[in-house]
């Protein structure tokens, strides 16, 4: 899953600022941005990079988590 974050502009003139949406790719997220905000238009589109989570931690990774 990607995430995007879209500025707008809603159909009433309003710009809308940093709309992030989860999907596996920018027409899906387009799709679910249309849903919510009917007639927008989109002014800009960034994908923003997923941190993949570390499932397997050592004693080592925990005390970093820790001291963080």
């Amino acid at each position: 899953m990607n995430k995007y974050e879209f500025n707008i502009r809603t159909r009433s003139g309003q710009p809308v600022d940093k709309i992030t949406i989860q999907a596996l790719d920018r027409a899906t997220a387009e799709q679910r941005l249309n849903q919510m905000y009917h007639q927008c238009e989109i002014i800009d589109c960034i994908e923003v990079p997923v941190a993949l989570r570390q499932e397997n931690m050592d004693v080592e990774g925990i005390i970093n988590l820790i001291t963080k």
